[in-house]
């Protein structure tokens, strides 16, 4: 008979719950109950400015040139990617806007299609590709380039999408500030790869921290402010209801589309892995730091709420598609 510790323990394994996830909440809860304000909240966005650009700073020194030229390649396959990143996904939220639109709130509806516009993330996408057996170099020059050209894309897509609405920021204008504290350091970071670049792959621990970080960082300014404007009274509970719900009906329809496209155009199982991971996620990492420049007037924490509740259900079920994957993989192999 299993101890009961051991049991809990496979148990809590079983819910396949992030900590992260829960650092998130601990987060929003502690904003909710001991917002930070005045001098502090000002003193707390130059903060998180800094990180923000520490951050992407490190993130250029990562990424190797090997990486992208191994990964570039595969023309075909980015082209699918980015379709269902900049293309599909934004046109679910163009569709759905007159049904979400007696549901949500408005600031609540500005989340799902900022969402929709987002580019891919980078860690979690690599990660479930390398686990299923795809196509890792192809994975990881997917990524990056789709966070790359998210700088200039989500803010052009989030103007087709909802215009000036939540007080976001004119398009050119979020693109020259996203420029400035994103693209500008992780470029700096990569140009100096060659000097900086082991030190970074020796503490890849620390980038980890500096990620997570950063966002929580990010996490607890918005909720602060949006406490002040009074988000949860404000936010009926069937809306953030419909919140979850619509983002897991989003990831079910982009995970069943993106197999189906790979399938059907002929890619090889482990392109098709790499097209159904890239293609189906939305940055956390890279969602709130763009939120914070491109609703610098709006309701952010009601904004961000979308992208955070999508993050969590989307490495939940990915985890699951992925051992999948890699179950046939084995039986396929022969495996027992």
């Amino acid at each position: 008979m299993a101890e009961p510790s051991e049991t809990a323990s496979s148990w809590w394994r079983r819910l396949h719950i992030d900590p992260f996830t829960i650092a998130l909440l601990c987060t929003v809860g502690l904003a909710s109950v001991l917002p930070v304000e005045g001098r502090g909240a000002r003193v707390m966005d130059v903060i998180t400015d800094v990180a923000i650009a520490v951050l992407f700073f490190m993130h250029g020194a990562k990424l190797s040139r090997e990486d992208i030229v191994s990964g570039a390649s595969n023309v075909r396959l980015h082209l699918v990617i980015l379709a269902f990143t900049f293309v599909a996904f934004p046109a679910v939220g163009m569709a759905s806007q007159p049904l979400l639109r007696g549901h949500l709130t408005p600031d609540l509806l500005l989340g799902v299609l900022f969402l929709c516009a987002l580019p891919s993330t980078v860690q979690s996408s690599i990660a479930f590709t390398s686990m299923a057996g795809g196509n890792v170099s192809a994975a990881v020059c997917a990524a990056s380039l789709s966070s790359l050209l998210g700088v200039f894309f989500t803010p052009a897509i989030m103007g087709m999408l909802a215009g000036t609405s939540g007080a976001m920021a004119d398009p050119t204008e979020a693109v020259l500030k996203i420029c400035l504290q994103l693209l500008v350091p992780f470029l700096g970071g990569h140009l100096l790869r060659p000097w900086v670049g082991a030190w970074v792959d020796r503490h890849r621990a620390l980038l980890k921290v500096t990620d997570r970080g950063t966002i929580l960082l990010v996490v607890y300014t918005a909720f602060s402010a949006a406490m002040h404007d009074g988000l949860w009274s404000n936010t009926p509970t069937p809306a953030l209801l419909g919140v979850a719900a619509i983002a897991v009906v989003l990831l079910a329809v982009v995970l069943v589309l993106t197999t189906f496209v790979a399938r059907r155009l002929g890619f090889v199982r482990e392109d098709e892995i790499t097209i159904v991971f890239c293609g189906s996620k939305k940055t956390l990492a890279t969602g709130i730091p763009m939120a914070k420049i491109m609703f610098a007037g709006g309701s952010l924490g009601a904004i961000v709420l979308p992208i955070m509740v999508y993050h969590q259900i989307q490495l939940i079920v990915c985890a699951m598609l992925a051992a999948r994957y890699a179950r046939g993989a084995e039986l396929a192999g022969g495996a027992p």
